[in-house]
């Protein structure tokens, strides 16, 4: 009898690829090289970073400006922009720069990383992907310029690349201070900058292509952009739109007098700390206000925009806007007794509707899970510990001030959490699942159910 040879699927492949580079990555920042003061920093914070930084989280058990030396900050950048982007993304384009062809197992690896349903093209998708998110990172990078390069110098340029990179795969992190972004709350440019790179980063690749597809190809007779998009450009873009503008309108109106947060501001800055607020729970993970002082109505309305996320094929996690649109067009088309859900005058597929329901369930369980285990390991508020898990789960990166508090047992939680949240309940369940189902076999007898 022939032993059975063990091979790996394309997901399992993903998610193990994930966990080499965290390991990796924890490696070199447990070396004294990688800490700012030349004492190494105990492992399990080195791992903790490391997830966090592959993961693009953010939540963070030692600041990052004053723990790490520049070697440390390298490596922690070098791990974000792999887990934004993904390491088999990386790995594509180094073979394409080398002209080597793209086997169909290589192109498998590349269409499970980025959850698409066509294998054709593959190549020209991952280059435009790499060459969009350098050109975007770097426009980034010098609008930073205007504003860190004054303030810090020379280090401002530093400052200013790792911010870039950071936003734009929804990380976080930042080398600035301590309090996040908290000192520029009220600074125009950092705040458009850096909600116009997490937007970017969450909308998605396939987004873009497509925008950019329908303006490259409109005549005079017909300008209008959106009409010409997919079903899943047009779902992405107006949930997107729609939940940073109630996001924003709701933190607006229960902080207003909040002295806390934005109570003893103008109206103006206000206004732009409530859409940063809302952008940024948008799986980013940058404060420009503590998240403690918020009220439990906010904080929960930021519970809530961290669970729903980005959009697919981006570097932000959570369900996903297409996932929850999916669920709810099929909930209301239910309630009104119609056969099929439809958006945008188009019918939702049932494999659609399957995929969003394995999506939130699975994310629901991780969350949950996690959300009790860390109860019963600490005293914090149950508001604060909620916070923390969703935001773990969905790569969020903002925290109530329970992260730096974590005993080891706490941390090895997050760290489960985040790299659950990061490859994805859908490839997560792919992946342990079975290789599915025996077409010839039998199915079971079919008995109707109450539900509800």
């Amino acid at each position: 009898m022939k032993a059975k040879i063990f091979k790996l699927s394309t997901t399992q492949i993903i998610l193990l690829s994930f966990l080499v580079t965290i390991f990796i990555g924890s490696a070199l920042l447990a070396l004294p090289i990688s800490s700012a003061t030349g004492v190494a920093v105990p492992y399990l914070d080195a791992l903790f970073t490391a997830t966090t930084s592959t993961c693009v989280t953010g939540l963070v058990t030692l600041p990052t400006v004053s723990t790490w030396s520049v070697f440390g900050q390298i490596v922690i950048l070098l791990l974000i922009q792999i887990g934004g982007l993904g390491i088999i993304t990386i790995m594509s384009g180094v073979m394409l720069l080398l002209n080597r062809k793209m086997g169909i197992s290589d192109r498998l690896l590349i269409q499970d990383a980025f959850n698409l349903n066509t294998m054709s093209g593959l190549a020209k998708f991952v280059k435009k992907v790499l060459f969009g998110t350098l050109i975007i990172e770097g426009i980034g990078a010098v609008l930073y310029m205007l504003v860190f390069v004054p303030e810090f110098g020379a280090r401002g340029i530093w400052i200013s690349v790792f911010n870039s990179v950071s936003a734009f795969c929804n990380a976080g992190l930042d080398i600035i201070a301590e309090n996040s972004l908290c000192d520029y709350a009220t600074n125009p440019l950092i705040n458009i900058v850096t909600s116009a790179l997490i937007i970017l980063g969450g909308l998605g690749y396939i987004v873009w292509w497509d925008v950019l597809r329908v303006i490259g190809s409109r005549t005079k007779k017909n300008r209008k952009i959106f009409r010409h998009l997919t079903l899943h450009s047009k779902i992405a873009i107006t949930v997107t739109a729609w939940l940073i503008f109630v996001g924003a309108l709701l933190i607006f109106i229960f902080e207003y007098s909040n002295p806390l947060t934005i109570g003893e501001m103008p109206l103006f800055d206000k206004i732009q700390v409530s859409l940063f607020q809302s952008v940024t729970t948008r799986t980013a993970g940058f404060a420009s206000v503590p998240q403690e002082n918020f009220t439990n109505a906010s904080s929960t309305v930021s519970i809530i925009l961290m669970l729903v996320g980005g959009s697919p094929v981006g570097t932000a996690g959570g369900m996903k806007t297409v996932t929850i649109a999916v669920l709810l067009c099929s909930a209301f088309a239910t309630v009104r007794n119609k056969n099929s859900a439809t958006l945008f005058g188009r019918r939702i597929s049932a494999d659609s509707l399957k995929k969003a329901v394995a999506v939130v369930v699975t994310f629901i369980l991780i969350c949950a899970t996690s959300t009790v285990l860390l109860m019963a390991n600490s005293d914090a508020s149950a508001i604060d510990v909620v916070y923390e898990t969703v935001s773990a789960t969905a790569t969020v990166g903002l925290t109530r001030n329970l992260t730096a508090t974590l005993n080891s047992i706490g941390k090895l939680i997050i760290i489960a959490t985040m790299y659950l949240g990061r490859v994805g309940p859908i490839s997560l369940a792919l992946a342990l699942g079975s290789k599915g189902e025996n077409q010839n076999v039998v199915s079971e007898p079919t008995e109707e159910i109450s539900i509800g």
